[in-house]
């Protein structure tokens, strides 16, 4: 496998507030060019959100405050636990400012701030989705990223939507369920 020194974010396809987009894009290209298992099997994609859409991550490249701190909607990161050996569960996040990738627990530490006191509505929820089943079953048309008038909210990427398994919009499916903590083992 690849060491994963030698990658940099502007290596990989990043549309800004299209996360969950560029993460489908780096899982895969994590696969293709062996700095994950080829099937996507250390590979874990994880969404980040709430009921009400209101979410804080620290360290973020869209942030116009000195702490990087941003207010988002939903978030979407790849985290990558390889097999065997004592190597550090990796954070794949294009829209962070820490090192890229950052191991899991100071980017833990510096972007969701668990430590941080929070009011109940800010809460994050984490759903996390093994990469081969994202790989296989995402699809999003972009609807999410039009305003009511279906105006863009922000410019798409150029490529086209990803459709997968006759489906073309998922997301708000894979956001919603349940919204509750889900807990994986990942060691810190």
């Amino acid at each position: 496998m690849e060491l994963s020194s030698s990658l940099d974010s502007s290596q990989f396809q990043h549309t800004p507030y299209y996360c969950e987009e560029n993460v489908y894009l780096l899982c895969k290209k994590l696969c293709a060019n062996g700095t994950a298992e080829a099937d996507g099997s250390d590979l874990f994609v994880v969404f980040i959100s709430n009921e009400k859409k209101q979410i804080p991550l620290w360290h973020q490249k869209a942030s116009q405050r000195a702490d990087g701190v941003v207010l988002w909607d939903y978030h979407v990161i790849c985290v990558q636990r390889k097999k065997g050996g004592d190597s550090p569960c990796l954070v794949w996040d294009l829209d962070s400012s820490l090192p890229f990738p950052s191991p899991l627990a100071p980017y833990v530490s510096e972007t969701i701030q668990p430590s941080f006191q929070l009011f109940s509505e800010y809460q994050r929820f984490f759903r996390i989705v093994h990469a081969p089943v994202f790989l296989r079953c995402f699809a999003s048309d972009r609807r999410h990223m039009k305003d009511s008038a279906g105006n863009w909210i922000a410019q798409p990427p150029a490529y086209e939507p990803i459709v997968a398994e006759g489906k073309h919009y998922n997301l708000i499916q894979i956001l919603l369920c349940g919204l509750k903590l889900l807990v994986v083992s990942f060691q810190l």
